[in-house]
């Protein structure tokens, strides 16, 4: 077929036969994208059945809150067993008490957590998610100065503990120079609490020595939730994270 130019060429585009199912892949897009969006529903891992005997861990909680000790049992399944890339992942979550006043809460939350467990992929956040409740009655400090907001944060201190344990968690390691700054920064404020009060320092001294205390007057310090910053040289320290809000 011959076809006739009747005005003067000002331009060219080569049309290859890809391009001409291109329209019809735009209007399809078009398409779709007016359509209301859905929910997609992701699969995080395969649906795992409860094996007969699972291995697991319990945790005494202990808190002024509650009358009786809480016991918080953590099972876990052990994935591609006898293999290079055998892990432990927490299954299921039992909590125990006498106490029956809270009976409700605690089943729809070990209930709730072991859902979240065997569903699988990345189930760390909780240990976050618990941590960050607040009872707005007050909290309590744990032996060793260790403060917790709520009985809630002790569940989920009890569940990072356990992640930790099979590997799951991971501290970050301190370095020998930060180790060796904060010792020599506790020495300096317990030699200069000696020089007001040596029967104080050495006290505190043997209390420190027993059972991993902190000086006498420490306050808490909310990087570590732990009762252990001093004010030394006019800034506030911290004895057992490092940190200090002068850097």
């Amino acid at each position: 077929m011959t076809i006739k130019i009747e005005k003067k060429i000002k331009g060219y585009n080569v049309v290859k036969p890809e391009d001409k199912a291109a329209p019809a892949a735009v209007s399809e897009a078009k398409a779709k994208a007016a359509e209301p969006r859905q929910a997609e529903v992701i699969q995080m891992h395969e649906s795992l059945e409860r094996p007969e005997q699972l291995i697991g861990s319990t945790f005494k909680i202990k808190s002024p809150l509650f009358e009786h000790a809480l016991y918080v049992t953590i099972n876990d399944i052990v994935l591609n067993a006898g293999t290079k890339y055998e892990q432990r992942r927490p299954f299921e979550i039992f909590i125990n008490s006498k106490n029956m006043d809270h009976f409700q809460w605690i089943v729809a939350l070990t209930r709730i957590l072991s859902a979240v467990f065997r569903k699988g992929g990345d189930v760390t956040f909780i240990v976050e998610e618990l941590k960050a409740v607040f009872d707005p009655r007050g909290g309590y400090f744990k032996a060793g100065g260790v403060y917790m907001p709520s009985i809630v944060a002790e569940i989920g201190a009890v569940i990072e503990q356990h992640m930790k344990n099979i590997g799951l968690i991971h501290d970050p390691e301190m370095s020998d120079s930060q180790r060796a700054l904060i010792a020599e920064k506790r020495a300096a404020y317990e030699a200069a609490g000696a020089k007001k009060n040596s029967d104080v320092s050495a006290a505190a001294a043997e209390s420190t020595e027993s059972n991993g205390s902190f000086p006498p007057g420490a306050t808490l310090c909310h990087k570590c939730n732990t009762q252990a910053l001093v004010l030394m040289d006019g800034c506030q320290t911290c004895l057992n994270c490092g940190y200090s809000k002068c850097g």
